[in-house]
C-alpha cells in the first residue's frame, strides 16, 4: 500500500481518537474558557452586592480589633467612606469567588484528565477557601500588627503627629495581608499541577533555591525593615513551599503506581 494510501486509511482512526480523548480545536477552548471567565465574573459581582451588605459588620468588627480600636480615621476626601465600602466589597467577593473559580478551573481541564485524575482535582477545590482563610488570618493577625507598629515607632522618633486617613489605612492593611493570603493558596496550586502533569516534585526541587529567594523577597517587601519581622514571615512561606513539594511527591508517587499498574493491566492482557 503506498504511502498516501496509508494515510488516508489512518486519518478517521485518528480523529476518532481525539474525538474520544475529548481534545478540542484552539477556537472551542478558547470559546469554553470565555465562558469559564463569564462565570467567574457574574459570581464576583454577585459577591460585591453581598460585600456592599455586610460590609458595615465587617467594618465594625475590623476597627475592634488590634490594631484599629482606638485609633481615629479620618476622610481626607469626599470619596474616602465610599472607596472604603468598595474596597470592603471587593475583598468580600474574592473570598466568595475562589471556590467558584477552582471549581471553573478544574471543569476547564477536566476533559482532559482521566476519571480517576479527575475526582483526585475535585478534592482540591473545598480546602481552596480553606487555605485561603488561613492566609487572611495569618497576614491580618501576625504580619500586619509588626507593619503597623514599626510604621508608629518610626513616626514617634521623628515626633511626628499621626493623622490616620481611613483610605490609607485599609490600603495598607490589604496591600499586605491579600498578597499572603494568596500564597497560601500554593500547596493547592501545586497539588492541582501536579495532578494534571504540569509539575512534579522533581522539578519543583530544583527551583527549591530560587523559590526560597521569592518567599524571603516576600517576606522582606511586606514586613518592616528588621530581620525578626522578616524571619517571621519569610520562614512560614518557606514551609509553605516544602509543604508544596512533599504533597507533589505524595501525588506523583500515586501516578506513578497507577501507570505501573495500567502497564501491567495491559501487559497481561
Amino acid at each position: 500500500m503506498g504511502t498516501s494510501q496509508r494515510e488516508a486509511s489512518e486519518e478517521p482512526f485518528d480523529r476518532e481518537r481525539i474525538r474520544e480523548e475529548g481534545l478540542m480545536p484552539l477556537l472551542e477552548h478558547l470559546g469554553e474558557l470565555r465562558k469559564r471567565i463569564i462565570y467567574v465574573l457574574v459570581i464576583v459581582v454577585i459577591g460585591m452586592v453581598i460585600g456592599l451588605i455586610v460590609a458595615d459588620p465587617v467594618y465594625t468588627f475590623l476597627m475592634n480589633q488590634k490594631p484599629a480600636n482606638g485609633l481615629s480615621l479620618h476622610a481626607f476626601s469626599m470619596w474616602d467612606g465610599i472607596g472604603m465600602y468598595m474596597k470592603f466589597s471587593l475583598i468580600i467577593a474574592l473570598i466568595l469567588a475562589i471556590p467558584f473559580t477552582a471549581f471553573q478551573l478544574w471543569a476547564f481541564v477536566k476533559p482532559a484528565l482521566r476519571k480517576n485524575e479527575q475526582r483526585a482535582t475535585l478534592k482540591y477545590i473545598p480546602f481552596a477557601l480553606f487555605m485561603f482563610l488561613l492566609g487572611l488570618a495569618f497576614s491580618y493577625f501576625v504580619v500586619f500588627p509588626l507593619a503597623f507598629h514599626f510604621t508608629r515607632t518610626v513616626s514617634a522618633n521623628l515626633n511626628l503627629e499621626e493623622t490616620i486617613g481611613i483610605t490609607q489605612y485599609f490600603s495598607f492593611m490589604f496591600n499586605i495581608i491579600m498578597p499572603i493570603a494568596l500564597l497560601f493558596e500554593l500547596p493547592l496550586v501545586i497539588m492541582f499541577l501536579t495532578a494534571i502533569r504540569v509539575l512534579n516534585p522533581l522539578r519543583l526541587r530544583k527551583l527549591r533555591k530560587l523559590a526560597y529567594f521569592i518567599m524571603v523577597f516576600i517576606g522582606v517587601v511586606v514586613t518592616p525593615p528588621d530581620f525578626i519581622s522578616d524571619i517571621l514571615v519569610a520562614i512560614p512561606l518557606i514551609l509553605l513551599y516544602e509543604v508544596s513539594v512533599f504533597l507533589s511527591a505524595m501525588v506523583y508517587k500515586k501516578q506513578l503506581a497507577r501507570d505501573k499498574q495500567w502497564e501491567d493491566d495491559m501487559e497481561f492482557d
